[in-house]
């Protein structure tokens, strides 16, 4: 696929971005002398460096157009899952029900959303997996705490294929006026949920106070919510040309993600509590497992995805 002129020019100011990242880390490594500060710059140099491999990695994805982003979804869901299920332990009776989850259901899933089957697509997961994993489940004959080892294969699959595939799924939409918008709507949905995470940690530092959930998340404050929730809802607001959105609409549609993408980050820190861990994994340096990066998406992408096809299509 031929990216337009728009998405180079979206792609060109990430990279931009990166560039201006890498150098202000290389000063700060060069200047900072004591242990604490060494080890913050060292953690910002590492998120750097992981930026640049998934902003390669996506932006490759983009360029080869709508096949290699499903393939590309469909191997983030995979590891994402993988994630998901290792740190909520079940037993060996459900060996068979993960083999359907991870090498039937989720290839199937992804194969709908590759060949634009929608009406299968959109209930595959939510109607047909959810009544086949407790069905698979029972013909084990393992009883024991039954409706929660069912209920965590059901969460796995719902958050990390199901809502996460929604972001490629925008490619299925026929949008009024802008036919040819999907890869910068990919873009703005990516963008705005990652760069809320970012802006949101950016602002709490330097002035946060107030948790908003001290029990879950006590680097999430009040102040770093609607900091980097106003500054993350302006960029998309900015961003309002690249797609077929006015300006006030692309800040609407931005805080929505924002919004999603703040309770995603909760409810995701609410599952690690409740495991006694900090993340989900140490696949990506100093951001930890998939995910944790993407556990914003989860809840934003079909949100965006449904707002978009009921309001632009």
């Amino acid at each position: 696929m031929n990216l337009d002129r728009q998405t180079l020019f979206l792609l060109g100011g990430v990279l931009a971005l990166l560039i201006v990242a890498s150098i202000i880390g290389a000063i700060l490594k060069a200047r900072v002398k004591g242990e604490s500060g060494r080890r913050v710059v060292d953690n910002l140099n590492a998120r750097t460096r992981a930026w640049w491999v998934m902003c390669i990695v996506f932006g490759g994805a983009l360029a080869l157009g709508r096949t290699a982003l499903v393939v590309m979804f469909s191997l983030m869901s995979f590891l994402a899952l993988r994630e998901f299920i290792t740190l909520t332990p079940t037993r060996r009776a459900d060996h068979r029900t993960l083999f359907w989850a991870f090498f039937i259901i989720l290839p199937l899933h992804y194969w709908l959303l590759a060949t634009a089957w929608y009406n299968f697509f959109i209930v595959l997961i939510p109607v047909y997996a959810f009544l086949f994993i407790p069905m698979r489940s029972a013909l084990a004959g393992d009883t024991e705490h039954f409706m929660e080892r069912t209920a965590k294969i059901q969460w796995g699959l719902m958050l990390a294929v199901y809502s996460v595939s929604h972001a490629p799924a925008l490619f299925l939409l026929e949008i009024k006026g802008m036919p040819d918008c999907h890869a910068r709507l990919l873009f703005f949905l990516v963008c705005i949920a990652q760069i809320s995470d970012v802006l949101q940690y950016v602002w709490g530092k330097i002035c946060g106070k107030h948790p908003v959930a001290p029990k879950l998340s006590p680097n999430k404050t009040i102040e770093g919510l609607v900091g980097g929730g106003l500054s993350a809802t302006a960029v998309g607001a900015a961003l309002w040309w690249s797609t077929p959105f006015t300006p006030l609409q692309a800040a609407g549609m931005a805080a929505v993600i924002v919004v999603m993408g703040f309770f995603g980050g909760l409810v995701m820190s609410a599952i690690k509590r409740d495991r006694g861990v900090k993340d989900y994994g140490e696949l990506i340096p100093g951001h930890g497992g998939v995910l944790d990066r993407i556990d914003s998406l989860c809840f934003a992408a079909p949100v965006f995805f449904h707002l978009v096809k009921w309001i632009w299509t």
